[in-house]
């Protein structure tokens, strides 16, 4: 099972440089290429392949997991979802097409300054630096346990393996080849969940409608927590998704960029909305998925996979069905796995290296096309460039790496709880920017972009306490309604007032 395991891994690496020299061969290269693909990404591809990268080894494994102990409550976070997509589609797309952005967080330094467009984009690179390692590790580690623990292969040489090869095939053609190989990945993402689910039917030779009534009869697919205290409660878990998609996909470069490769504003409103419906069908699919697993489980006598403490491990549930059902069902699972993996880094590698050269460096602010130094200039920032790849690639590495003894609960959760923290600043940033009329001292930003995760890390940490009420997703919420109501004090003794820019 090994060798089988490695030779799919090998396979589908080999497929992905085959699309990176196929997408590399025509249309724009360099920077631009790298940066924005020349604006020429068609739509549908865009948002058949932003399903992947929204996915990622999180979904893949964490949210059929997930079924185990919190039933299909994931459901109205996704129906959340919805509403976040409409948000971007018709406030912030337009917003970022008009001001003819490359960065989204240039947005910042047009409204507030260049302090605030720093801290908008460290806290992206925060956020999705860690995020991102986190989706990529859960890849890594089902690796190490079923491949390379066995042969007595430490844990830092997967993950050196496929950090090296993200590295590779996007050092070139970045943004350009990341949006077809998005669409790879995504197909396989879905092949694997839906051949996964196929099998347990034929096994338990039952159709999917028993199968889902039989997880009912179980109580693994009660959708609404109506306990206002809970952390999954339904109101709490739609406000939450709402949110967190205007903050983890509208205020993400890593996302954005591929919206913003499309032809058009009107491309890209299509993209998002298409995405948002296909994206209920697909967690609908995982969701199923995780029940399927369960009566498996149940029917057969197959044992969950536990931990020392005897406690059941939701995220290597999916692994360890899929390797017990077939060999057709293991080579599905590793592609798919393998597949959540590489949309989980190259797209963030690419957009962290954005960011870092465009709001900290300050590309596009060079010597025009008209200007003798301009071929020079080009050079240059070719080469830093690569040099700032190479450098998020090598921090990527090491967030995985450190990671490794704090995996305890399911990652989906500890996702959340970080982009909670630190997409909150973004969220507050970009509200004050866009609804209001007022001016924010610059130099106060940053302090107040790091003052306000603080404090909700205490409400978090008390709240049950001194409130008995315990924050799930909605922190996020609370994070940037302070980060909002912190700049609105600042503005008190600014008596400059500028319109926003949405309009």
């Amino acid at each position: 099972m090994e060798l089988t395991i490695l030779a799919c891994f090998v396979a589908y690496t080999a497929l992905l440089f085959a699309v990176m020299w196929l997408t590399g061969r025509r249309g724009a290269r360099g920077n631009e290429a790298f940066f924005r693909a020349g604006r020429r990404s068609p739509w549908p591809v865009v948002a058949y392949g932003m399903i992947g990268a929204s996915l990622s080894g999180v979904t893949f494994m964490s949210v059929p997991g997930g079924v185990y102990s919190g039933g299909w409550t994931y459901m109205p976070l996704v129906l959340g979802y919805v509403l976040g997509y409409a948000v971007i589609a018709l406030v912030l797309l337009p917003l970022y097409y008009r001001l003819n952005l490359t960065s989204i967080y240039s947005y910042l330094d047009q409204r507030f300054g260049l302090r605030s467009e720093r801290t908008g984009a460290l806290f992206f690179i925060i956020s999705r630096l860690l995020g991102s390692a986190l989706r990529m590790y859960l890849v890594v580690f089902v690796l190490y346990e079923f491949v390379f623990r066995a042969w007595g292969v430490s844990f830092w040489v997967p993950a050196v393996v496929f950090i090296a090869i993200i590295l590779l095939y996007t050092f070139r053609g970045g943004i350009k080849t990341v949006v077809w190989t998005d669409m790879l990945q995504t197909t396989f993402l879905l092949l694997a969940a839906a051949a996964t689910v196929v099998a347990i039917l034929n096994r338990l030779d039952l159709d999917l409608g028993q199968v889902l009534q039989l997880s009912a009869d179980s109580g693994h697919t009660h959708i609404w927590e109506t306990d206002p205290t809970a952390p999954k409660y339904y109101w709490k878990q739609l406000l939450s998704g709402m949110f967190i998609t205007i903050t983890m996909t509208g205020l993400d470069q890593d996302m954005m960029q591929k919206n913003l490769t499309c032809k058009s504003l009107r491309d890209a409103q299509k993209n998002v909305m298409t995405s948002s419906v296909l994206f209920v069908v697909v967690n609908l699919l995982f969701l199923s998925l995780g029940s399927a697993l369960l009566v498996y489980a149940e029917q057969t006598g197959f044992a969950l996979p536990v931990n020392e403490a005897g406690a059941v491990v939701p995220d290597k549930i999916f692994p360890s069905v899929a390797f017990s059902l077939s060999g057709f069902t293991a080579v599905c699972f590793v592609l798919g796995m393998v597949a959540a993996g590489y949309s989980s880094a190259d797209g963030t590698l690419t957009a962290l290296t954005t960011t870092f050269c465009y709001d900290f460096l300050h590309f596009g602010k060079r010597p025009s096309e008209g200007d003798t130094t301009s071929t020079k200039s080009q050079h240059s920032e070719l080469r830093i460039r690569r040099l700032v790849h190479i450098g998020f690639a090598l921090l990527y590495l090491l967030v995985i790496i450190a990671f490794r003894p704090f995996h305890q609960q399911s990652l989906i959760d500890t996702l959340f709880d970080v982009a909670g923290f630190t997409y909150g600043p973004l969220l507050g940033l970009y509200a004050f920017g866009l609804f209001t009329r007022l001016r924010a001292r610059d130099s106060w930003v940053p302090f107040i972009a790091i003052a306000s995760p603080i404090a909700c890390y205490i409400l978090k940490l008390y709240s049950p306490q001194w409130f008995g009420y315990h924050f799930g997703f909605e922190i996020l919420l609370v994070n940037g309604l302070v980060t909002f109501l912190l700049l609105w004090l600042s503005s008190l003794s600014m008596k400059q007032k500028t319109p926003p820019t949405a309009n």
